[in-house]
């Protein structure tokens, strides 16, 4: 695992930073795999939502788990 430095707005980072760790680790996951999308020609925002989705679950991301407060 690699760290990087991304600048977000204060909001943002209080959110994060008071996220318990699991919620950080699925928070960690999901911009993984966002920012891996760049990599691919551009495709449209539905398109892009729909592979970012499958991947999430692949990871084991259901949707049940981000029923609970996940930025609270």
């Amino acid at each position: 695992m690699v760290v990087i430095n991304i600048p977000v707005d204060n909001e943002t980072a209080k959110i994060y930073e008071k996220a318990p760790q699991a919620d950080k680790k699925k928070m960690q996951i999901l911009l993984s795999l966002w920012l891996r999308e760049f990599e691919k020609p551009s495709v449209s925002l539905d398109e892009l939502m729909d592979e970012i989705s499958r991947k999430a679950e692949a990871c084991g991301l259901t949707p049940k788990i981000f029923e609970t407060d996940l930025l609270v």
